[in-house]
């Protein structure tokens, strides 16, 4: 990495390498504090739709991980920012919680049952098969299907949960309409992220857990990537795949460094 440019921003996934289930991984908190220090511009990305900006500043600040409110960027966010450069002011039946209601609301999106421009669909903790049934008579009518992440499952302490890209393929399956999915690893939400810190792709890393994901995402963005071994992919798992991080690490404990060392040239 040290060969090509030099560093001036980072991307970085949040569950996998700052935390797993709320609870902070080894030199999650250090790495943020090295990237304000040296005074670089980063984001945190997460695919959940979940929670706001708001949310998720206080759960990782409980984890003991102090990010800013403004560092932090979720595909409800670019779900709502992509809409909103499609239809200013336009209208969609929502399937989710506060964290993508509240990012389409201030997008200037109107919420409506009633033939809106696209069905949104996003994660909830409670999916409702009266909403799945009302989205796929809407789909049929001729809205947009629009979904956040391709997630299938996501975590918690009892196992796996379905996900928004569960529910998708239910809604494709009964309308034959494929959703355009804003999130990792559409490279759309990593463009989105480089615009919004003003970042330029050869001198920005993004950092994840998943080959399948985060390091795609990056790749096709033109960014360096840092896999870390503390989440989805294994080292073992590294080779399955066509495409190659430019760095693995063990954990972000193991990137702190690089920030300094790769930071500009005075």
């Amino acid at each position: 990495m040290t060969e090509r440019h030099h560093v001036s921003c980072w991307l970085t996934d949040m569950d996998g390498v700052l935390v797993h289930e709320e609870q902070p991984l080894p030199g999650a908190a250090d790495f943020i504090a090295a990237l304000q220090e040296h005074g670089r511009r980063f984001l945190v990305l997460t695919n959940n739709s979940i929670y706001t900006a708001r949310d998720l500043r206080a759960r990782l600040l409980r984890s003991g991980i102090d990010v800013p409110e403004a560092a932090i960027w979720t595909s409800a966010l670019a779900t709502a920012q992509f809409l909103s450069e499609q239809i200013p002011g336009g209208s969609a039946y929502v399937i989710g919680e506060t964290g993508l209601t509240s990012a389409l609301h201030e997008a200037g999106f109107v919420m409506t049952e009633r033939d809106p421009d696209y069905v949104v669909l996003g994660e909830t903790r409670t999916y409702s098969f009266e909403a799945i049934t009302r989205a796929i008579r809407l789909i049929e009518r001729g809205a947009r299907f629009i979904a956040t992440n391709p997630d299938v499952t996501g975590p918690s302490p009892e196992g796996s949960l379905p996900a928004t890209g569960s529910v998708a393929a239910m809604i494709r399956q009964a309308t034959g309409v494929k959703p355009y999915f804003v999130g990792k690893p559409n490279p759309l939400m990593m463009r989105s992220a480089l615009n919004r810190i003003e970042a330029h792709s050869e001198t920005t890393v993004m950092i994840g857990d998943r080959m399948d994901t985060d390091v795609i995402a990056g790749m096709e963005a033109g960014l360096r990537t840092i896999l870390v071994l503390t989440g989805s992919t294994k080292r073992s798992q590294i080779e399955q795949y066509p495409y190659r991080p430019t760095r693995v690490e063990d954990s972000i404990a193991d990137v702190v460094p690089l920030v300094a060392e790769l930071a500009p040239k005075p």
